[in-house]
């Protein structure tokens, strides 16, 4: 009797049962629904003393309660009301709501939300007008100040919004000076200003033809970190090619060239048009020594010598189009592959140790540097994590192995790529297998395996390898996740498309197995100042010997750039070629 009473208090119930074979997501609702001391308690004397206010009000009502009469004061339906004059560009209505909010018969308290959609729906309002009626956009921009002025008695502190819809008021009523007064209240104030707050001074400034007024908002941008874009830079571009500026020109188109992925077609105009303009032609110097033409050249990483206009004479502008070798159907010229400033990498090596000691043990990632100092350089560089694991459920050095190989017989150096991998997966696993073993052992007599320490993060190890070394990297990593947008977006973009490996695979061809890689922008030398970035699939056969090499992507893109030929040959365009009639083509 006592055992079957045992057995039935042993036997599971119907909703322990139920819990069981719950999937473990769900697990958590069903123990608040079916175990009552497993509820939350809302009045726990643990909880902290905010949660308490919120749970049981003082003044009786809850959150919900709160915002809803928010919502519902006439400070609440005046800023849903501005809120939807903002959607409909109904500047009409939303001054008749603030002279509304002045009356002395219903006075409604204006906040900087409130200030700031009145603020934008003026300054719209007088840009959009100032082409069509100059009266109503005048009207408009009056009006603007006057909130403004308003604001300020108030003691509302404006922001960086505010003060950027003041600056295109100012723009609008032909003041670039005033414009950019604002530019520099906010920044004195401790606002930082952002790109669109420098657009209505700068555009005003170019609009007006003042080209050193634009250069001074160009430099106050720059000493404020914020990067000019196309538009910016094709309004700088115009105003200094209406007024003859050759070196500004230059400088200029090398900006473009360096921040601009591809440019637009208005941008294209504007740079056909300088090119064509009796200024181009009388710009340059007739001699120039072409060993510091060379030189500054491969400092510069092959892209560009920084000489200045070399060569006088008119250009002959022309489109062209390039084959699929890549040579230009109009010159007859190759294009070429070139490389990132090295300054520029330089730069980005130091911001990436200084974030990498941050969530790294500083002393691993120094160790580190230092290893790679007495073994490097190195001229690719190898996830080998990423690689072993590719098309595969389980880690394969031979994959691996297979990859190296082939790197190493297309390098220049014939060195053995930099492995990259964690130390876990060099000491346990499949490394434990003697023909594992012997491809490890293969790798550290050759001084190309580190060993990444436990709890180290693998990416920065492979990322500041390549960057450092300037080499190529293997990965199949699109470099997406948190880590990488740390990195931003202005340089490290170019320095993966130019460096990155990004497919590779093993494939069995009639029961040979062949390691595909994709060599990405090698740098080779330049010619006649036209560029190329070309990515070619080489197909290696491991054991049969053959080799077959097939153009797997091809992106041509003509850039600005000064050419490194000592004849004065350039180009521009977007996909123009320029050259000097006087000198040869």
């Amino acid at each position: 009797m006592r055992a079957a009473m045992a057995a039935a208090a042993l036997r599971p119930s119907a909703t322990t049962l139920r819990f069981l074979f719950t999937p473990p997501h769900q697990r958590r609702r069903l123990l608040v629904e079916h175990i009552p001391f497993a509820r939350r308690r809302r009045h726990s004397s643990t909880a902290t003393a905010p949660a308490l206010e919120d749970s049981s009000p003082s003044n009786g009502e809850g959150k919900a309660a709160r915002r809803r009469r928010a919502r519902e004061s006439p400070e609440g339906l005046l800023r849903h009301q501005l809120d939807m004059c903002s959607r409909n560009a109904d500047l009409t209505t939303a001054l008749r709501l603030y002279d509304d909010a002045l009356s002395p018969d219903t006075p409604v308290p204006l906040s900087l939300h409130h200030y700031n959609c009145l603020l934008y729906l003026c300054s719209n309002a007088a840009a959009t007008d100032s082409d069509t009626d100059s009266s109503a956009a005048a009207a408009a921009a009056q009006r603007g100040f006057d909130i403004f002025a308003r604001m300020e008695a108030d003691g509302v502190q404006p922001n960086e919004a505010t003060l950027t819809s003041v600056a295109r008021l100012a723009a609008a009523t032909r003041d670039p000076a005033m414009a950019f007064s604002v530019v520099r209240r906010m920044a004195a104030a401790g606002t930082p200003p952002r790109l669109r707050s420098y657009g209505p001074a700068l555009f005003a400034y170019c609009d007006a033809k003042d080209a050193d007024g634009a250069k001074q908002v160009e430099a106050h941008m720059d000493a404020s970190g914020v990067v000019p874009e196309e538009p910016e830079l094709a309004a700088l571009l115009r105003v200094n090619a209406d007024k003859g500026k050759a070196d500004e020109v230059y400088r200029l188109l090398h900006r473009t060239r360096a921040l601009v992925r591809q440019v637009c077609d208005t941008t294209a105009q504007v740079v056909e048009a300088w090119f064509r303009s009796d200024a181009a032609s009388q710009a340059g110097v007739d001699k120039w020594d072409p060993s510091k033409v060379k030189e500054a050249v491969v400092k510069g990483g092959g892209g560009w010598h920084g000489q200045g206009w070399l060569g006088k004479g008119p250009w002959s502008v022309g489109w062209t189009e390039m084959d699929k070798d890549g040579t230009c159907q109009r010159c007859g010229e190759k294009l070429v592959c070139i490389d990132i400033d090295p300054t520029e990498t330089d730069n980005f090596a130091n911001s990436l140790t200084e974030l990498a000691i941050k969530r790294e043990v500083k002393e691993d990632f120094l160790g580190f540097q230092n290893w790679l100092r007495r073994h490097g350089p190195f001229d690719a560089v190898i996830d080998a994590a990423n690689v072993g694991l590719y098309n595969s459920k389980a880690f394969s050095f031979s994959q691996v192995n297979s990859v190296v190989n082939a790197i190493q017989r297309v390098t220049q150096s014939k060195k053995l790529p930099l492995i990259i991998l964690h130390r876990n997966r060099v000491n346990g696993g499949p490394a434990k297998a003697p023909y594992n073993q012997k491809i490890l052992e293969s790798w550290r007599n050759a001084g190309a395996l580190y060993a990444t320490p436990p709890g180290s993060n693998d990416d920065w190890y492979w990322l500041y390898a390549a960057v450092s070394c300037r080499s190529l990297l293997v990965t199949n990593d699109e470099m997406r996740d948190h880590l990488f947008q740390l990195l931003g977006t202005s340089f490290f973009p170019r320095w993966k498309e130019k460096h990155q490996k990004q497919s590779y695979a093993l494939k069995k061809l009639n029961n040979t197995v062949h390691a595909i890689t994709i060599l990405g922008c090698r740098n080779l030398k330049m010619e006649s100042g036209m560029y190329q970035q070309q990515q070619a699939m080489i197909l290696k056969s491991h054991g049969s010997g053959c080799a077959l090499l097939e153009n797997l992507q091809s992106r041509w893109d003509l850039i600005f750039a000064q050419s490194t030929d000592t004849d004065g040959s350039s180009l521009g365009g977007k996909s123009g070629v320029t050259n000097r009639q006087n000198t040869k083509a």
